[in-house]
């Protein structure tokens, strides 16, 4: 186990939980209290109870314990090497990838109501999203085995819920190198800056005439600009942040039914909507600095401090450990064959398919002519300000000359936030998103094209 994750283990060992008294009964939801527990007198019997029946569809109860108890660890995982024959590690996060890795092992009956016992005891606020009817297998498009808590409570990181806006020249507190995500609908052109967001993960929106939500998981290095009015409800969704993951991916859930969603497919995945059909459509969304962003757009409006909440949003402050690290603060697998799990990579999912393109593609500014499934598109990029624009370019193909953007007809192009423009023609922006390549792989993975140029 590496420092991060040893030191991230002792800020949990606060919720460690007790129960002595139990009943040492056959019921194997009790049995994973005792083992839960660490009281000496439950814990070494239940886990003899396990050990006997040598089946491992007990294992994703052991793992799950193993992450909320202290100084026990070493005999679970010898409980965990006798009921699967497996030995990844000596730790939770290695026992979590054993888990994804191994999808066929079916958790014992008994594991659903552990779980929910066990969050709920975290925060009783999780019954929102934790129905025992809603948690069978077959009504789930995740594993709840692969469920994990997040370190917070349900809100715990507070949504911006249309947040004090102010004009650009106003916001005193920017630096001109502060990443901000920049958006612009219909005309209504607004900054929300990432020492911001980074806090909040999550602001609903109405820009431009259009309910919006974006979607930012710190995490996974993406955030996501939904549309929030969907087919068949007639109140645009509002989202906040649930306190789970999934694969090291952030769990929303949206206030008017408590489905869980996950943030990088906009779909839902547990609750009453997973069977609704909704995947949520995504809006153009840009990471760039803060000079470059408003002198681009000189009339945006950008997040004002007064947040109503108290938070350090200096430059740099937030999540500055993670960002600066090669290590996850999660467990979940990654092909690092070609990339490292936290390179930067944009990616469009539309036109019937996914492609990816590494940011460092676009090392020091470059426009890349390439096609999406029978699509010709044109992206301009830089990887110093993590900014990739991508645009549908039909046939012509574009370059820098002498600082223009010309096409190889001599045309001069303009490039807005919503097409590319020359006199009356239109190349139209087409959404697309930053996010570690960890992510991008683990919810796309062979589905996804990968640019290699």
């Amino acid at each position: 186990m590496t420092h991060s994750r040893r030191s991230f283990m002792t800020m949990l060992a606060f919720t460690a939980l007790a129960r002595p008294g139990l009943a040492q009964d056959n019921d194997f939801r009790t049995t994973l209290l005792d083992v839960l527990s660490g009281d000496p007198g439950l814990f070494s019997p239940a886990l003899e109870r396990i050990r006997s029946r040598g089946n491992p569809d007990m294992a994703a109860g052991l793992i799950q314990s193993m992450r909320f108890t202290r100084g026990s660890e070493a005999q679970i995982v010898v409980t965990l090497e006798q009921l699967t024959g497996a030995k990844p590690g000596d730790d939770w996060f290695d026992w979590m990838l054993w888990q994804q890795a191994n999808p066929q092992i079916t958790p014992h009956p008994s594991f659903i109501e552990f779980k929910r016992d066990l969050m709920l005891r975290i925060d009783p606020n999780f019954d929102d999203f934790l129905k025992l009817d809603a948690l069978k297998p077959e009504k789930m498009r995740i594993r709840l085995e692969e469920i994990t808590w997040g370190g917070v409570r349900k809100d715990g990181i507070p949504s911006l819920d249309y947040p004090k806006l102010i004009p650009a020249n106003d916001a005193i507190y920017m630096k001109g190198d502060d990443l901000v995500f920049g958006v612009s609908i219909n005309g209504d052109t607004r900054a929300y800056p990432l020492r911001i967001m980074g806090w909040h993960e999550m602001f609903n929106e109405t820009i431009g005439g259009v309910p919006v939500a974006l979607a930012y998981c710190t995490l996974c290095g993406s955030g996501i600009l939904f549309e929030t009015k969907v087919k068949g409800r007639t109140k645009p969704l509002v989202f906040g942040s649930s306190g789970f993951l999934y694969r090291s991916n952030k769990l929303m859930f949206d206030r008017a039914t408590n489905s869980l969603w996950n943030q990088f497919t906009g779909k839902p995945v547990v609750g009453p909507l997973v069977n609704s059909g909704i995947t949520l459509k995504q809006r153009p969304v840009v990471i760039t600095n803060w000079d470059g962003w408003k002198a681009r757009n000189p009339d945006t409006k950008i997040l004002s401090l007064e947040t109503g909440h108290r938070r350090d949003y200096g430059s740099g402050v937030v999540y500055a450990d993670y960002f600066s690290s090669d290590e996850l603060m999660f467990p979940t697998l990654t092909d690092q064959r070609k990339h490292k799990q936290k390179d930067f990579v944009f990616g469009i999912r539309k036109f019937g398919g996914a492609k990816a393109w590494p940011l460092r593609s676009f090392r020091g500014g470059r426009i890349i002519n390439d096609t999406m499934l029978g699509t010709n598109l044109a992206l301009i990029g830089n990887e110093g300000t993590r900014s990739v624009r991508a645009f549908e370019r039909g046939d012509i193909r574009v370059s820098y000359k002498k600082g223009k953007l010309l096409s190889e007809d001599g045309r001069e192009w303009e490039m807005t936030e919503d097409a590319l423009v020359s006199g009356n023609e239109r190349l139209p922006r087409v959404a697309g998103h930053i996010a570690y390549w960890f992510a991008w792989d683990g919810y796309l993975g062979a589905r996804s094209e990968l640019f290699e140029g």
